[in-house]
Formats: C-alpha cells, sequence, structure tokens
C-alpha cells in the first residue's frame, strides 16, 4: 500500500514539475509518459499512428508509414497525387482527404519532438521532397549495409520500404536496430 502511495505521490509531483498530466499530453502518443518515465521503457523513434482514418484508408494497402517519416512537404505532395499513388488509384471522399493531409502534415517530422523524425530532417536539404521514406538519406543510409540477398532477393522482405518484415516493433514507431530479425538471416548484428 506504501508503495502505490509513493508512487502517485511521485506522479503527482512530477506531473507538477514538468506542469502536465497523462491527458494533457494529447492523444499524439499511443505511449504513456510516465510508464515511459519511471517503467524504464524509451520513446519509440518516430510517433506510432494513432489515426483511425488513417489506419483504415491507408494501413489496409500498406505499412502505415509514421507521418513523421517524412517532412511535410513530401506529404503534401503524395497527397496531391493520390489518383496515381505509386501505380495505384487512391483517391478518397474529399472529406477524409482532408482528414488525412491534416493528420500528416501535423505529425510530419519537420517540428516532430522524436529522435528519428529529427534526424530524417537533418539528412534532407530544404527543397527535397521524398515520396517514399526509403528515399530519404537517413534512410538509405541506414540500410546501405544490407545485402541484396537479405532484401531485394530474399521473397519475404523485397523491400526495404517493407517496414514490417524485419522491424518487428515498428507499428509502435520503434525502429531500434535491437529489434531487428531479417527472415532467413535472424537478428541484425552490426
Amino acid at each position: 500500500m506504501q508503495c502505490k502511495a509513493m508512487i502517485s505521490s511521485m506522479l503527482i509531483v512530477s506531473a507538477a514539475m514538468f506542469g502536465t498530466s497523462g491527458a494533457a499530453l494529447g492523444d499524439d502518443h499511443k505511449f504513456n509518459f510516465f510508464r515511459q518515465m519511471f517503467g524504464g521503457g524509451k520513446p519509440p523513434g518516430v510517433a506510432p499512428v494513432n489515426n483511425p482514418v488513417y489506419m483504415e484508408e491507408c494501413g489496409s494497402c500498406h505499412f502505415p508509414y509514421q507521418p513523421g517519416l517524412l517532412p511535410a512537404r513530401s506529404w503534401k505532395k503524395v497527397m496531391a497525387q493520390l489518383e496515381e499513388h505509386f501505380g495505384e488509384n487512391a483517391e478518397l471522399p474529399s472529406e477524409d482527404a482532408k482528414t488525412l493531409t491534416d493528420y500528416l502534415l501535423k505529425n510530419a517530422a519537420d517540428d516532430a519532438n522524436f529522435k528519428r523524425s529529427k534526424k530524417i530532417m537533418r539528412t534532407l536539404y530544404p527543397d527535397d521532397t521524398p515520396l517514399r521514406t526509403s528515399e530519404t538519406p537517413y534512410l538509405m543510409k541506414k540500410h546501405r549495409q544490407l545485402s541484396p540477398k537479405m532484401v531485394q532477393n530474399n521473397p519475404d522482405v523485397v523491400s526495404i520500404s517493407r517496414c514490417k518484415a524485419c522491424h518487428k516493433k515498428a507499428e509502435t514507431g520503434s525502429f531500434s536496430e535491437r529489434e531487428i530479425l531479417i527472415p532467413g538471416f535472424g537478428a541484425w548484428e552490426d
């Protein structure tokens, strides 16, 4: 009982110190701030997807790439070209397209406060507008040690754009090297 009271007191003091509460942090983050702070867990590299429309409309066809993997200018261009979305027609009703565009721009890498989002932005020139996460210099560099045998010639992977194939916690926004399991090759060892 004393332990629970002590933890509650610590949470209240922490909320006062940081001027926030778990609820005040908003819906932009799926991880619990206090669990991260006291539970020893690290925040993900990018904010996890938390928009049900995005999950349904985009995640039903491919991995729902976190908005923090591209800058806002890239998401604007992707959303403006849905009638020719990487060889597919992905047009949406205008209301859904606006909802998704707003979500993507609000959570894009430009202003994200997540480690990988910041690193992605540091590798882009101001006029770079990659349309694929795999085209960002940061992600290209992170994957350069992988052989064609591990990726392109691996039927379970095929492309670095298939994040979930190797990054077992990709959907949570975590792309830690400790969590990589390459099909047919095992855990990633640098």
